[in-house]
């Protein structure tokens, strides 16, 4: 095999390669054996057919194509063996000239890791949010923990905002009753804008017992976008009843046996959120800082792979919500070369991170042990519902376990940036990356509520 390479770009090359006829022997013996135990020929046991045979009924050319798909991977791989090339992505192959008994000649454009140059991350400094829990968030977690332990009590009044109403619907267009149009005895919250449009606004005021239509437009089914009109029955009116905020109620709410002891640790979990609220926007601030520092140009290629995986990826989530992506286009007020353009720019951005922390893992000459991979298995098979082996497995068959090991080494680059960069708060305090960790909370895996996720 000869080879040479041409740069294309800082991010592609062209590989031009020849293979001797002579070459082809071993993939052109594995095709006639692959070919013969396929095929069902009168008189000859299935993968006992002669060659001649094959060329007779099957083809010549049959056989060489297979062949040639075989052979041109490995022969990629070995002219970006013997030129170092730090290859990224999948070739697009062109097969220059061949034939039969002639060597084969093709081209491979591949797109290719740029030579990139790091700043000196000591150098680079970014300012996060100070750490302010107010009492404020405490009551808003405090609220949050009410609305939970709320009771409703019918009243004998029309409807306010916020009430619970028990209400039926039905909805017609042109007279007739729209499919699935129609509902009984919904409980809703006024106010909460859950239900069709317009609803609101006609409930304020209304008791049980008496009746309304409005006009809506429907966002869905065979009647998307036409005019509907909605009668709606009030059949009971709830006021929705807050406990009150003592002692009583952090016992009813809480593990604690003051309302004082709760306050203080929701101030606490609180305060574990900001801080990884802080964590977050230092990796999301030192990265972007590290990329403006470095000039790093995108692989077209990977990026374009980048893009269809994640339009791939959206189209699945979508689907399994009975979603398409032209909902999802209606509903954020979007074309389809604006999301497309969206996704350009994540998946840029995304390539380039990729790009700066595989080039710091290699300066720095990151390891990655096999418990910290084992760990990121365990820990992706959890999220994924199946068993560590069976998740690896999978791995392994789809041929992206490398992937994963990529992205732990990644991972142990980042944290090296946050140890290097200068974080400091907008009050000027410098924070370091344990700093931003935090301590281990002494209530973790307590409920009284699952409060903390209502600050997300």
């Amino acid at each position: 095999m000869k080879s040479t390479v041409e740069t294309l770009s800082p991010t592609r090359v062209r590989l031009e390669i020849e293979v001797p006829f002579a070459e082809l022997e071993p993939s052109l013996k594995k095709a006639y054996r692959e070919i013969g135990s396929q095929v069902v020929i009168p008189g000859f046991r299935r993968g006992k057919v002669p060659s001649a045979v094959i060329d007779q009924r099957v083809g010549r050319g049959a056989v060489l194509n297979e062949a040639v798909q075989e052979v041109i991977p490995t022969q990629i791989l070995a002219a970006v063996r013997e030129h170092e090339v730090k290859t990224l992505g999948r070739p697009e192959v062109e097969i220059t000239e061949f034939a039969d008994g002639q060597p084969l000649k093709f081209t491979a454009e591949v797109d290719v890791r740029p030579e990139i140059t790091l700043p000196d991350l000591s150098e680079i400094q970014v300012t996060v949010d100070a750490l302010v829990v107010s009492e404020d968030d405490v009551e808003e977690q405090l609220k949050g923990l009410r609305d939970r332990f709320a009771t409703l009590k019918t009243v004998e009044r029309s409807a306010l905002v916020g009430d619970f109403v028990q209400i039926d619907l039905v909805a017609k267009v042109d007279g007739e009753e729209v499919p699935g149009g129609s509902a009984n005895n919904i409980s809703h919250e006024v106010g909460s804008g859950q239900l069709v449009p317009g609803l609101d606004d006609v409930l304020v005021g209304m008791s049980a017992g008496e009746s309304t239509t409005f006009t809506t437009q429907l966002v869905g089914g065979e009647f998307e976008g036409r005019d509907a009109e909605v009668a709606v029955t009030v059949k009971s009116v709830k006021d929705k009843q807050l406990p009150p905020v003592d002692d009583e109620f952090a016992q009813l709410a809480s593990e604690f046996d003051t309302l004082e002891e709760l306050k203080d640790d929701l101030r606490t979990r609180l305060s574990r959120v900001k801080r990884m609220e802080q964590l977050y926007s230092a990796r999301d601030l030192a990265l972007k800082a590290v990329i403006e520092a470095t000039d790093v140009p995108a692989p077209e290629g990977v990026v374009k792979d980048e893009v269809e995986s994640r339009k791939e990826s959206m189209n699945d989530q979508l689907q399994r919500i009975g979603a398409s992506f032209e909902d999802y286009l209606s509903t954020e007020g979007k074309t389809e070369e604006e999301m497309d353009a969206e996704l350009n720019e994540a998946a840029v951005e995304g390539v380039k991170v990729q790009l700066v922390l595989d080039t710091l893992a290699d300066a720095e000459n990151i390891q990655v042990s096999d418990d910290e991979f084992g760990h990121e298995i365990v820990h992706r098979a959890q999220r994924a519902g199946v068993g560590p082996q069976q998740y690896y497995d999978q791995l392994v068959q789809a041929g992206v376990a490398g992937a994963v090991f990529g992205d732990v080494r990644r991972g142990k680059a980042l944290g090296l940036v946050l140890e290097r960069v200068k974080i400091v708060d907008s009050e000027g305090t410098a924070l370091s990356l344990d700093d931003l960790r935090g301590p281990v909370d002494e209530h973790e895996g307590h409920d009284h509520g699952d409060h903390e996720g209502h600050n997300h």
